[in-house]
């Protein structure tokens, strides 16, 4: 006589097992529907950039069609592009630069010493709109004869990437142990010097993320480069507003230069996410 074998019934799961289990389906479908939202510009941006601009008014042509370069080709052959990416990449790492041995020493002076009232005008000039004072700006630089060159707009990117820094960077020296810099003070270092050789190399991390901040801030403006630039030093963001005319809108070089102005800056977020998540988070705790 055989046996028959019945096979063991799973035990029934926890009433908290299966909210958890609830919980998480939830999340996830809701992280879901919050990268779909975001990312389908970003991708129909990249899809149109390989499209013609027949194609691109088209709502019958989706991802599915025959991708051509010419965009890519046309705007590179007529190179106001490719001027315009040099003269933001130069605008950019000038200016955040200047800013970061600006903005870093002082915002170890402010959160190390207590000086509250200085973290509050950083606050203001934070709050303060730039395009308030672009009317006083022009009427000061083009006194000067700078308007359409690259020191003023190094100068009026630094006033919004300076504050941007010094806030960042405030709270993460704050964050830092006390005791380490004033044992490198017990061996003979300055106030400075413990500055340069602790603190600094700790707050890599948060210096990386207020730069990164800085320079995309710098990449992405508009206002400044449309008021401030030439022909010859205009930047990316302007270049792209050259695109759209009163009588049509080249939507294939538009998308194109849109490509190529976006690639770098989400490389640039790539790489440098482990940075970027390390300041944020270490920079938000004390202690």
């Amino acid at each position: 006589m055989s046996a028959t074998v019945t096979p063991a019934s799973r035990p029934p799961l926890a009433p908290g097992a299966r909210g958890r289990r609830k919980w998480s389906w939830l999340r996830g479908t809701a992280i879901a529907l919050v990268t779909l939202v975001f990312a389908l510009p970003l991708v129909w941006m990249f899809a149109a950039a390989f499209k013609t601009n027949v194609q691109v008014t088209d709502p019958s042509v989706g991802l599915w069609f025959r991708p051509t370069l010419d965009n890519f080709r046309s705007i590179v052959e007529a190179g106001q592009i490719v001027r315009s990416l040099g003269n933001s990449l130069l605008v950019g790492a000038v200016s955040t630069v200047l800013s970061a041995v600006i903005a870093v020493p002082a915002a170890w002076a402010v959160g190390r010493f207590g000086m509250h009232r200085t973290g509050s005008l950083i606050l203001v000039a934070r709050i303060v709109p730039a395009i308030s004072l672009l009317v006083p700006w022009y009427y000061l630089f083009a006194q000067m004869g700078l308007v359409g060159s690259y020191t003023v707009l190094v100068l009026s990117h630094m006033f919004v990437s300076v504050p941007l820094i010094m806030w960042v960077m405030i709270s993460f020296f704050a964050g830092l142990p006390v005791e380490l810099e004033e044992a490198a003070r017990t061996d003979g270092l300055s106030a400075f010097g413990a500055f340069w050789r602790i603190s600094l190399p700790l707050a890599a991390p948060g210096t990386a993320t207020a730069s990164l901040l800085a320079f995309v801030f710098s990449w992405n403006n508009f206002m400044f480069a449309l008021v401030f630039a030439d022909d010859r030093t205009q930047t990316v963001p302007v270049t792209l507003f050259n695109f759209i005319s009163y009588a049509s809108t080249d939507w294939g070089g538009l998308m194109a230069a849109a490509t190529l102005i976006t690639v770098p800056v989400l490389i640039a977020a790539v790489v440098g996410q482990k940075y970027l998540v390390a300041g944020l988070t270490a920079g938000a705790t004390k202690g």
